[in-house]
């Protein structure tokens, strides 16, 4: 059995023939919430085979499958199931979850959102490796783009592309531009592996602007934002003591967005993303659009095999 750092340097499409996946043993953490500003005590736990990822809200004994036709909600996060029974902020551990390649896993957590940790994706990979994954048996499907699906709001889109030829995985690439100075325009390109993911975008921290700030917390939102777990950006300065930690951050997170907010199609993804100026909103959209039209997509696991012939050749 091999380990995750093991299996680090492996393309989507061999994660994707390889058998489904979960936790080795379960593991947990307390953190605060981002918008709520509480305590959340969080778990992940080993699944059974075939059950996919469900967040299990133990406060309320509500559980939600974690599919992109239960977003209900895309206000700065992402937010699964509705009214009482939900959970936002999901989008860093689904980044996590997808780059790692786990098919199934029970996360619990005792509150409307998980604990948003440092910002990043980072906190998530660490509980992952630090708990392992073990193999499950049966194969897992991978989703196949078989035609190109754009969807546009207000200049920005999000498209999901098949393969050039010969291409095998996941790659993404995104533009951003804002109006602050410290942000500007930035650009960003990635092969999805575990390693890729650790290495160039799981660390990057959510941001926000300094003068939409208190606005959110007049909302009830943003709570338990601080300088501990988001950038702040102010014009030309970034507020942080101690900076960005790549010139690109910036960028980098959004691309994690798209990562985290795409695993809820269910299955690892075979083809390429576009993307400028996208959000939690259009991220959503594009997967509804994929499985609006059986002839954008497949399933399959069977058709793996002259692409595993030509990556072993």
């Amino acid at each position: 059995m091999s380990s995750l750092r093991d299996r680090h340097s492996q393309t989507g499409f061999e994660l994707a023939a390889m058998p489904r996946r979960t936790l080795k043993s379960a593991i947990s953490c307390v953190g605060h919430g981002l918008h709520g500003g509480q305590d959340v005590a969080l778990k992940l736990l080993p699944a059974p085979c075939g059950s996919g990822v469900v967040f299990r809200r133990t406060d309320l004994g509500v559980s939600i499958q974690a599919k992109f036709d239960q977003v209900n909600d895309t206000r700065l996060c992402t937010v699964l199931g509705e009214g009482a029974a939900r959970v936002g902020t999901i989008e860093h551990l689904m980044a996590a979850i997808a780059a790692c390649g786990i098919d199934d896993l029970v996360v619990e957590v005792d509150a409307a959102e998980l604990p948003i940790l440092d910002g990043s994706a980072a906190p998530f990979l660490f509980l992952i490796e630090s708990a392992g994954t073990i193999e499950q048996g049966s194969r897992r499907d991978m989703l196949e783009i078989l035609r190109v699906v754009r969807v546009e709001h207000n200049g920005a889109f999000a498209e999901l592309r098949p393969h050039n030829p010969g291409g095998v995985g996941f790659d993404l690439s995104l533009a951003i531009e804002f109006s602050a100075a410290a942000i500007g325009a930035q650009a960003y390109s990635l092969h999805l592996t575990a390693e890729s993911f650790a290495r160039e975008i799981a660390a990057a921290r959510t941001f926000t602007l300094a003068g939409e700030v208190e606005a959110l917390r007049k909302v009830g939102l943003a709570k338990g934002g601080s300088l501990a777990n988001a950038i702040v950006v102010d014009g030309d300065k970034i507020l942080n003591p101690e900076g960005l930690r790549w010139a690109d951050e910036f960028v980098r997170h959004k691309l994690l967005d798209v990562v985290g907010d795409l695993a809820l199609a269910g299955a690892p993804i075979s083809g390429r993303f576009v993307g400028s100026r996208t959000g939690h909103a259009l991220n959503n959209q594009l997967l509804r659009a994929v499985f609006a039209d059986a002839a954008n997509y497949r399933f399959s696991s069977a058709s793996l095999a002259g692409v595993l012939q030509l990556t072993a050749a």
